[in-house]
């Protein structure tokens, strides 16, 4: 597992902390009759390291903070060709860029390696950079119109919600203790933020920064403050690897539509919706993919036909039982169970029946889990015959080694069955 420095803040505000891999998620998402689902997700980032912060520049780019030697910088990716480049080529770390209302440039919170920390412009044709704000240290924000500015201020160990026009260079603080998520509300002249003045329960609020009126609009997940919105009604957040949503005035809470851990997502970090909502980018933690199997020089040598085979994109049946390999070495239950249909059969061979169901499955996989701090399961080889994907495995467990084989069958890009042979 890799850790790596994480978000900018210094002075006695300390929150450069290490953390799991993280990558960006685009999503199809749909919204008919109430009822929200996720298509076609995809992994926009694989980069091993830092992803984080996505946003849309439009309707073809996207943008995300990425860790590239050692450094965060920041990252578009080309949605019409799928290929990913760098904007800037600064000494400092970049986070959270956006694109500036109605203009090209985009802007970005940069930590800078002599500890200056600002909010800055950048040149979306060559990346050159100037200073948006001098006098307040940035940590999150996001753009009211073209010159305003409402971000969360480091003041004091904690942060503090300002507005900043930044033509005038002037900033008026309107509340404390404010968490990161800041998001334009849709169809209004609003933008909610979210209030920790209450440790007991964090709420979502919102601010007009023409008027400075703030007023309540809901509680978060308890702990949770990323969220966006689906429109100007329904809200999302997430919380480890499930999505909800909040839809005002008709859900009394928050309400499961999603759960990620099927996509290798263990905790979602932040969420951002395209201007249409039809396409929903969500970053989060996942299970660190292990390179678990190797091709013996018999296989590579046989013919060409079986190189080609071997270097070909994987099967979804293939797809599927790699990542609940993945999940088992991570020892992550919910990622692991998401990948077998609720009636799965675990068979001893020939045909002893062992479990059936996900109930009993998950429990006795739970105190696997528990019970084995040093799991790992090595794929010795692996042969993949249509729906079915045959394993010769090593596994290590409480300082013991032994081999199996494991004979997956996959339905519908589930797991069905798997009969093991010892």
């Amino acid at each position: 597992m890799k850790y790596i420095l994480l978000l900018l803040l210094l002075v006695s505000f300390e929150l450069i902390q290490s953390q799991n891999n993280t990558e960006i998620f685009l999503f199809d998402i749909q919204n008919e009759s109430s009822k929200i689902s996720l298509k076609n997700g995809k992994n926009i980032s694989n980069n091993q390291g830092y992803d984080n912060q996505p946003a849309f520049y439009d309707d073809r780019y996207i943008l995300f903070a990425s860790t590239r030697n050692e450094q965060t910088d920041i990252s578009k990716y080309d949605t019409r060709y799928n290929a990913k480049s760098w904007l800037n080529f600064t000494e400092g770390g970049e986070y959270t860029p956006l694109n500036i209302p109605e203009k090209n440039d985009i802007s970005a919170v940069r930590l800078d390696k002599d500890g200056k920390q600002r909010l800055y412009k950048y040149s979306w044709s060559n990346g050159e950079s100037d200073e948006l704000i001098e006098d307040l240290i940035v940590a999150y924000y996001t753009w009211f119109n073209n010159n305003t500015v409402v971000s969360a201020v480091i003041e004091s160990e904690q942060l503090n919600l300002y507005t900043t026009n930044v033509n005038s260079g002037k900033s008026r603080k309107y509340a404390t203790n404010v968490g990161r998520s800041f998001h334009r509300i849709p169809n209004s002249n609003l933008v909610s933020f979210i209030s920790k003045e209450n440790d007991k329960q964090w709420q979502i609020k919102s601010l007009n920064p023409e008027t400075g009126s703030i007023r309540l609009i809901a509680n978060t997940i308890e702990g949770v403050e990323d969220i966006c919105w689906l429109d100007s009604k329904t809200l999302l957040s997430g919380n480890d690897s499930k999505l909800y949503k909040l839809t005002l005035r008709r859900d009394n809470n928050w309400k499961q539509v999603a759960d990620l851990a099927e996509n290798g997502i263990t905790k979602i970090t932040r969420l951002s919706i395209n201007p249409s909502s039809t396409k929903l980018l969500i970053a989060g933690d996942i299970i660190e993919v292990e390179e678990t199997i190797e091709t013996s020089n018999e296989i590579d040598t046989k013919t060409n036909e079986s190189d080609t085979e071997t270097n070909a994109e994987p099967s979804d049946a293939e797809k599927i039982v790699q990542l609940q390999l993945d999940a088992y070495n991570a020892r992550y239950i919910d990622a692991f169970m998401s990948t077998y249909t609720k009636d799965v059969k675990l068979y001893n061979y020939p045909n002893k029946l062992l479990s059936e169901g996900q109930e009993q499955m998950r429990k006795d996989y739970t105190a696997w889990f528990e019970r084995t701090p040093d799991l790992r399961a090595f794929i010795k080889k692996r042969i993949v015959i249509g729906n079915k994907v045959i394993d010769e495995e090593q596994v290590t467990a409480n300082g013991q080694v032994f081999n199996a084989v494991a004979i997956y069958e996959v339905e519908n890009g589930k797991i069905t069955k798997v009969t093991f042979i010892q």
